[in-house]
Parts: structure tokens; C-alpha cells; sequence
């Protein structure tokens, strides 16, 4: 809920600096604009006209913004987020007119080439100003939405960013007119116009593609993945989906895991790959996780054994107080075993709680499978809660023998400990 709170704060945030950014573009396109007409300076009102394209794409991203921070209803469930990508698209229109607007202007500027006779110090100034606001903006646009994920923001600070460039190229061609030199103004403004139209296309297919839902961000998507996959009980993680709606993203995925594990216990897996992915990606506005049993061809698998002896090793009648454990790969395919390693149990000389802490040593192989003899209480439950699945193995049997029974179905699976935690006790005095 309070990470909620504070995505839709950063929205409301976005939106002050969008209509912050409004005014002072209002401003000075007027003031570009009534200069330039009193000044008979065509260039200073095609810059005016080129701010006014901006005002326009600003203020689609402040109201898109608005949009998004709306709370959802019945009839929209899902919010209202994909306006601002709508009015990203908007603006990348606006900017793709502005720059055939300013591509014209320099054509027009190659063969009607105006002389001033007098120092043109109120154009100039205006240019100068133009430029300083447009880097304040620029640099406050891009800060935010790139905090809040605003595609339509960080597209506007773009194109602030060449505002800056254009009013530095309306500044000369100010200067270069009152010097008489002609054909480059028109070159410079044509250039410009070039990399407008550039960036206005950009913002078109990005905005295109976001209403189309296609996968914008590879990168989080594996990330997410082998994050995922690391979650103790997850088998496998297929098909991780990320749509991109306004300033957030969506994702949708399919977990893996043990086929015996109990409908609330699978409830849980799920909710805690949703838990870790909304606490650690804060852009991230929902996750949908949908869980299905393993398909997995590999298990692993652990037996606790008398002596290291491969696959003849044999079956000890404990599992805590088991000398070694033998980590297993078993392939339900074609029926093959392989040991994977072998551990120590370091523990067999301590009085208490030995099987919490050879789990915790184990736990890191991941096991899908236990074969053992006998199990007590706190690590039976211990070793459920981890997705672990256990089957009764007959003591001094070897592994061999009861890898070959598993794979034949004839393996009887336990559903409760053995003994409790106070006939472990006595066993414990009795050793």
C-alpha cells in the first residue's frame, strides 16, 4: 500500500513539473513571437512557432500524467496509464509537425534572405533567454521522468534539449543577418530540422510500440528470471512477460514447482515472487504469478548413508544423525543417476536440534527429493515448508537399489514424521 502511495506521489510530482514547464514555454513563445513580429525577425517567430509545438506537447504530457494518477474504476480496472503513452504519441506527433515546420522555414531562408540595419539587441536577448530556460527545463524534465518512469517527460526533455541547439542556431542566424551573411542560416535551421524530425519519429514508434505491448525491456525480463528462479521451491521459471502501460510496467510470468505441493503452499510460492518483484523494482505496478507442477526432466535428490561407497553406499536409519549425505541428479527420462557431491555432516557430535542445522547446510543444493529412513518432527516440516518431497528408504539399502525403486513407482512417499520430537530425545540417550 506504501509503495502505492508513493508511485502516485511521483505521478503528481510529474505533473507540476509538466504544467511548471508549460507556463514558462507560454512565456516565452510570446514573448519569441511579439518580439520578433515588432522586429520584423522571421526567424525569431518561426522560433516562437516551434515553442508553441512544444507548449502543446508539454501540456499532453502534464494532462497524460494527470490521467494516470487517477484512481481505477469499474470501468477501467486497469487505470488509466496508458494515456500518458497516448500522449507520448501525441507529442511525438507535435514535434514531427514542428520540425517540417522549421524545415520549410530554412528552405525559405536559403532564397529570402533579410538584412537588418540595425544591432537587433531585444532578439538577441530573447534568444539568450530562450536558451537558458529551455536547459532549466531540459534538466528538471529529464530528472523527473526518469524518477518516475514518464515516457512523455523524458521525450519533452529531449526535445528541450534541442531547444537549446535551435535557439543557439536562431541566436546566429540573428547575428549572422545583421551581418550579411547569407545561406548559412538556412543551412544551420535545415540541419536542425533534420534531427527534430529524427526525434519525433523515435517518439512515435516508442509510443507505438508500448500500445502494442511489445517487450521494451529484455534485460529486466532475464533479470527477473534468474531472480525468480533463485526463490527456494521455484523449479522453473517460463514465458516472464513485462508490458510497458504509461510510467509503470506490468508483468505476468509462470513458476514451476514440486507437483505434490499443496494448493496454499503453491499460493504462497506465488505470492512471494510477487512480493520480492513489486519490493524490488519500484516501477513495477503489478505481477501476475500463475504456478504450474514441474515438467522438470533433472531432480535432486539426497540420501543420508553409513559410508562413501558411490551408488553402493548405504542407507543410514536417520537422517540427522547420518554421518554423510549423497546429493544426487536423477533423470526421469532416461532413468540415470549421478552423484553430484558428497557432504560431511559436521554436526553428529552435537545434543541439539542437529537436523535444523544440516538442513540449513544443504539447503543451498536446492533439493527437490529426500530418501531416508527415518525423519523427525521439526525436520519434517522444516524440510515441507522448503518444497522438499521425502520417501521412505530402507536402512542398509543402497542407492542404487532405491534410486531403481523410485524410478519403477514403488517408493512409498511419507506424509508425517516418523517420530516426534521427544522419541528423538530418547533415541538421542539411548545412542
Amino acid at each position: 500500500m506504501e509503495n502505492k502511495k508513493d508511485k502516485f506521489k511521483e505521478l503528481k510530482h510529474g505533473q507540476k513539473i509538466a504544467f511548471i514547464a508549460t507556463s514558462v514555454t507560454l512565456f516565452l513563445a510570446v514573448m519569441k513571437g511579439t518580439i520578433g513580429y515588432l522586429f520584423d525577425s522571421k526567424i525569431l517567430v518561426a522560433d516562437a512557432f516551434h515553442s508553441s509545438a512544444d507548449l502543446l506537447a508539454i501540456f499532453a504530457s502534464g494532462f497524460g500524467l494527470w490521467l494516470a494518477s487517477q484512481k481505477k474504476t469499474v470501468r477501467f480496472p486497469y487505470g488509466l496509464y496508458k494515456a500518458e503513452t497516448l500522449a507520448s504519441f501525441v507529442i511525438g506527433t507535435l514535434i514531427l509537425w514542428a520540425g517540417i515546420e522549421i524545415l520549410k522555414e530554412g528552405y525559405h531562408k536559403l532564397f529570402h534572405i533579410t538584412h537588418v540595419q540595425i544591432f537587433p539587441i531585444l532578439p538577441v536577448s530573447v534568444s539568450v533567454i530562450s536558451i537558458i530556460a529551455a536547459y532549466f527545463i531540459a534538466k528538471k524534465e529529464r530528472a523527473v521522468g526518469k524518477l518516475i518512469s514518464s515516457q512523455s517527460l523524458i521525450a519533452n526533455a529531449s526535445e528541450s534539449f534541442l531547444d537549446i541547439f535551435i535557439s543557439l542556431v536562431v541566436l546566429i542566424g540573428i547575428l549572422l543577418a545583421y551581418a550579411k551573411i547569407s545561406y548559412i542560416e538556412g543551412s544551420i535551421i535545415i540541419l536542425i530540422s533534420l534531427l527534430v524530425l529524427t526525434l519525433g519519429i523515435k517518439n512515435i514508434w516508442s509510443s507505438l510500440l508500448v500500445l502494442m505491448d511489445a517487450n521494451l525491456d529484455p534485460e529486466l525480463q532475464s533479470e527477473i528470471e534468474e531472480k525468480i528462479n533463485n526463490i527456494y521451491g521455484v523449479k522453473g521459471v517460463s514465458e516472464v512477460r513485462i508490458r510497458q502501460s504509461g510510467p509503470f510496467k506490468m508483468v505476468e510470468c509462470k513458476i514451476e514447482t514440486s507437483p505434490s505441493l499443496p494448493l496454499y503452499k503453491a499460493h504462497e510460492l506465488a505470492s512471494k515472487a510477487e512480493d520480492y518483484i513489486i519490493e524490488n523494482y519500484k516501477h513495477i505496478e503489478s505481477v501476475f504469478i500463475h504456478v504450474e507442477p514441474s515438467r522438470k526432466k533433472v531432480t535432486s535428490a539426497i540420501i543420508p548413508v553409513k559410508d562413501i561407497n558411490g551408488l553402493d553406499s548405504k542407507v543410514h536409519g536417520h537422517f540427522g544423525r547420518a554421518p554423510y549425505f549423497v546429493v544426487l541428479r536423477l533423470n526421469d527420462n532416461s532413468n540415470k543417476v549421478e552423484i553430484d557431491d558428497f557432504y560431511f555432516n559436521e554436526f553428529l557430535g552435537e545434543n541439539k536440534h542437529v537436523g535444523i542445522k544440516v538442513i540449513k547446510a544443504i539447503i543451498k543444493y536446492k533439493i527437490d527429493l529426500l530418501f531416508t529412513s527415518r525423519i523427525g518432527e521439526i525436520s519434517f516440516y522444516m524440510l515441507k515448508d522448503s518444497f522438499v518431497d521425502i520417501y521412505k528408504a530402507e536402512e542398509d539399502s543402497s542407492i542404487r537399489y532405491i534410486v531403481e525403486k523410485y524410478h519403477n513407482n514403488q517408493l512409498e512417499q511419507i506424509t508425517s514424521p516418523t517420530h516426534s520430537v521427544e522419541e528423538t530425545q530418547l533415541m538421542k540417550n539411548y545412542e
